[in-house]
């Protein structure tokens, strides 16, 4: 059975650039529904429900046809709010550090390109979806979006840092100014994990490479 992490801070912690109660109804009903959905569809499968969601995501074809897509939504709704919560900090904000900091710099010229290629991305994204930063299978850093609950690691990338485009993730505070949330997104990320999660991810290709 799969099951919710616990939030890192309060509802009301990343105020005021994401409302508390927002938060909750996040939480503890679209992320939550993800999850209880997808230990109902898995029930009576076997060990499915106890595969690493990621390695789950990466595979579908371990998974009977009909499941595969209400698991691709539901799992990958399930993975990428639970990496979300940990994007955001009510210390974040400010720029990246470290290895991170240079990988941004030689892969998009400067702080300032990458910002405004990952919000040009996030406000590009039609309807509901994710804007990404993530290390391609080559290496590189990369901004995409995906769809719905599509995650990247189907796609062979490694997620470093994720903001929800879903109308539920800033609907009760920014109604449709969908650029006044992503806006506010910056002054909440957490760098510190966004930096842990990309020298994970880069080991992770080295491993492979080997």
């Amino acid at each position: 059975m799969y099951s919710q992490r616990p939030l890192p801070y309060a509802f009301e912690a990343l105020e005021p650039y994401i409302d508390a109660r927002t938060m909750e109804v996040h939480y503890t009903r679209h992320h939550a529904g993800y999850v209880a959905k997808l230990n109902k569809l898995l029930e009576g499968h076997g060990d499915l429900a106890s595969i690493d969601l990621e390695i789950l995501i990466a595979d579908l074809n371990l998974l009977p046809e009909e499941l595969r897509q209400p698991v691709r939504d539901n799992a990958g709704g399930h993975l990428n709010h639970s990496m979300f919560w940990e994007m955001l900090s009510p210390e974040g904000g400010g720029e990246p550090m470290g290895s991170l900091s240079e990988q941004i710099r030689r892969d998009f010229g400067s702080y300032a390109n990458f910002q405004n290629l990952f919000t040009r991305t996030a406000l590009d994204r039609f309807g509901s979806g994710w804007g990404w930063l993530v290390v391609g299978p080559a290496g590189r850093l990369e901004v995409i979006s995906t769809a719905n609950q599509d995650s990247p690691i189907a796609l062979g990338s490694r997620p470093v840092l994720g903001i929800d485009l879903w109308e539920h993730a800033y609907y009760l505070k920014y109604q449709n100014r969908r650029a006044d949330y992503v806006e506010a997104f910056w002054h909440v990320v957490n760098w510190a994990k966004a930096a842990e999660v990309h020298g994970a991810a880069v080991e992770s290709l080295v491993r492979v490479r080997r």
